[in-house]
């Protein structure tokens, strides 16, 4: 079988005349090896080891804990999805307020979110959101006051699309 890229040491002999394959699995590892993502994923897995998974997912269960409950206060805003043990993605819709209209006066008061079907048009379409969803993320670095100031400017958007 002949691989679909090139480059790299896929090759094991290249002339005027003709090149060579190397041997599996070389043959098809085109290009040069992730050597700076591979160091990066080190240094985050030393970094994710010091602090510990334990009080990782301490401070992502209380950023759910307090999401859920401020942004339940939101007049007009629809959460959707209530598991148990979610994880720190939140969809959402505001009422009267198309999901990229919303996204973008978020990204005014420097919020990023994330705006539209999110790979789920099934799923939107079930719940009747043709237009889908904005969706917050939470997780390491996210802080309480964050999730407050998201909480405000979603209130205050609510106010800008009445």
């Amino acid at each position: 079988m002949p691989p679909f890229l090139g480059g790299g040491d896929m090759i094991s002999v290249v002339t005027f005349e003709k090149s060579e394959w190397a041997p599996v699995p070389a043959k098809f590892e085109a290009g040069t090896p992730a050597i700076i993502e591979a160091v990066g994923l080190h240094a985050a897995i030393d970094y994710v080891t010091a602090i510990g998974m334990g009080a990782i997912e301490a401070h992502e269960r209380a950023l759910v804990d307090h999401a859920t409950a401020r942004l339940a206060q939101v007049p007009g805003l629809t959460l959707l999805g209530a598991a148990q043990d979610r994880g720190g993605v939140f969809a959402f819709g505001l009422d009267a307020a198309h999901p990229h209209d919303l996204a973008t006066l978020l990204d005014r008061a420097g919020i990023a979110v994330r705006a539209g079907r999110h790979c789920a048009e099934p799923l939107h379409a079930r719940f009747g959101l043709e237009n889908g969803t904005t969706r917050a993320s939470f997780g390491l670095y996210t802080t309480k006051d964050e999730i407050d100031l998201l909480a405000q400017a979603l209130a205050e958007a609510r106010e800008f699309f009445k």
